[in-house]
């Protein structure tokens, strides 16, 4: 039996008109397989990941590729996991609407600037392509939704904590409406060289964007912009339910927020980077120490049951999107729980404790751990 299926990508061009464009000015684009039975009026939003453009140098090289035009995506995706049209191994979502919405403006669908350089040709309009995909979407049938879910892997992830209550608001009144973060909670923590390099890079890209318009208020008002792209500052703010799906020993964090290239020129943490079992015991220790800095940035969420999280201890990015992670009989397990179960649990209220974190690295067994390598994407990541 198939564990996924291939679905093909609508381009949205009417959004042109309203200038909500990918970075080369391209319209933006979804796929969308439609529910059934009792999913009918069900739906779950999933935002495609892909790092972020911080400066006009690395948006140009961006909108060139999938990640800055809808003329260069493929014309299919490929749904499994959390969006699989198969109940036995999606049981909670299978028969819902699903729909992946394609990354294409660099700055996780929080910019808006409404000049456009003719030098550059850069069009900065995350915030314009979130609204108008899900308006189309509720043109579609989601006007009519009695359960929503906006969820997204890496910065898709970060984008369904930023746009989290932008998507509810969008929404019927009576709608039932939560977020799921995958990968998307990245932290605030200095690199092994002693530099808040994230804290600047995420500066950058805001102040790129025009982000900060767009950014919950109840940060900017007390915060700089740039600290309000990075989830522990708007966490405790959001309205809505939300579920954070995150590996405790990302690599992707590990490898550009801990351990970039740019801070270690001796190369010194390559191996260690690529494959946690290749650390030294030394380097151990300093990832161990970024996990407790990862679990304190997840304070701010607090013990309300309506907040939930799956925080495993694998060397894993993006946990939601494949079938092995998501719902599989080796998948990786907390307290016996499935992240598919975990999240269908929380989404449905069929437990009274929605926080799963794991003990740590090596202590779990079931995970899945990758050799995950950033660095083969340059001008994606930092």
């Amino acid at each position: 039996m198939a564990e996924g299926a291939y679905v093909p990508i609508t381009i949205v061009n009417d959004a042109v008109s309203k200038g909500a464009v990918c970075l080369d000015g391209s319209p933006p684009a979804y796929h969308f397989d439609k529910g059934s039975g009792e999913g009918i009026n069900n739906w779950v939003v999933h935002i495609e990941g892909g790092g972020w453009c911080n400066d006009v140098t690395s948006c140009v090289w961006r909108k060139d590729t999938h990640l800055g035009s809808s003329e260069k995506m493929e014309e299919q995706a490929y749904f499994a996991g959390l969006l699989s049209d198969t109940e036995n191994l999606n049981p909670d979502f299978y028969n819902w609407n699903r729909v992946k919405i394609r990354y294409c403006d660099g700055g996780s669908f929080t910019g808006d600037v409404e000049e456009v350089d003719p030098g550059n040709n850069l069009h900065f309009r995350g915030a314009r392509i979130f609204v108008t995909v899900i308006g189309e979407l509720l043109a579609k049938g989601m006007q009519n939704a009695e359960n929503a879910l906006l969820s997204g892997c890496s910065a898709g992830g970060l984008a369904s904590i930023l746009n989290c209550d932008r998507f509810k608001s969008l929404l019927p009144g009576g709608a039932t409406v939560k977020c799921l973060s995958d990968a998307g909670y990245f932290v605030n923590v200095k690199d092994i060289s002693g530099a808040q390099r994230i804290e600047e890079f995420y500066s950058q890209v805001v102040q790129t964007h025009g982000s900060a318009k767009h950014l919950p208020e109840s940060c900017t008002s007390r915060l700089s912009p740039g600290l309000c792209f990075f989830p522990e500052y708007v966490a405790s703010e959001i309205d809505a339910p939300i579920f954070i799906v995150n590996a405790a020993y990302d690599p992707w964090q590990i490898q550009n927020i801990l351990a970039p290239g740019v801070a270690d020129p001796g190369g010194s943490w390559r191996s260690c980077d690529l494959d946690i079992k290749s650390c030294s015991p030394d380097q151990l220790s300093i990832v161990q120490e970024f996990r407790t800095e990862f679990l304190k940035a997840l304070s701010p969420l607090g013990n309300s049951p309506s907040k939930g999280m799956f925080i495993d201890s694998c060397y894993i990015h993006c946990q939601t999107e494949t079938q092995e992670t998501w719902l599989h009989n080796d998948a990786p397990l907390l307290s016996n729980s499935t992240i598919s179960k975990a999240v269908g649990d929380w989404f449905y209220e069929r437990s009274a404790s929605n926080k799963k974190i794991d003990c740590s690295y090596p202590c779990n067994p079931t995970c899945h751990s990758r050799v995950f390598d950033a660095r083969k994407y340059p001008g994606i990541f930092l």
